[in-house]
């Protein structure tokens, strides 16, 4: 019997003017952005995070810092690219991403296909097997202001044969 594992992540970033947003690797047209060191994107950073825990490798923090003047700026794709490069080398697979994207705006339903595609592609499995539910707050708390976006990730890892 193969050996898996199963891991959680989550992100909440700030929504600011003068930043593109960016969620599931993809750009959505919206007038405002998702604050951080790299380009923000909770979804791929939840995302990354349940794969670090999952395979007990800690979480983006301490990969890439935000203390750190070489990643500023950097693309959540490339973070995710790295992460799953990483659990790869430590002879893990990832099997399934289950997801949930809390924002009161914009809304993301037109944009799920595409964060699908974009996520399968750098995990490298088919597209059936990225999960993405856009749930709004319905003006709950700092979120349901729109101050805000969050995520949440569940994910599959097995071990390499």
């Amino acid at each position: 019997m193969s050996e898996i594992r199963i891991g959680i992540g989550y992100d909440q970033h700030r929504l600011v003017y003068g930043r593109k947003l960016f969620i599931g690797g993809i750009e959505i047209p919206y007038h405002m952005g998702l604050l951080g060191h790299s380009d923000g994107d909770v979804l791929l950073h939840a995302i990354s995070d349940a794969i670090l825990g999952a395979a007990g490798m800690g979480d983006i923090g301490g990969l890439f810092p935000d203390s750190d003047p070489l990643t500023e700026g950097i693309g959540s794709s490339s973070i995710l690219g790295r992460v799953v490069e990483l659990v790869l080398n430590a002879g893990w697979v990832v099997k399934n991403v289950d997801s949930v994207v809390v924002a009161e705006r914009p809304s993301l339903s037109p944009y799920i296909l595409s964060m699908r595609r974009r996520i399968s592609g750098i995990i490298g499995i088919g597209e059936g097997g990225v999960s993405i539910k856009p749930k709004r707050p319905e003006g709950v708390g700092s979120l349901g202001r729109g101050e805000g976006i969050a995520a949440y990730a569940v994910v599959l890892l097995e071990r390499k044969d």
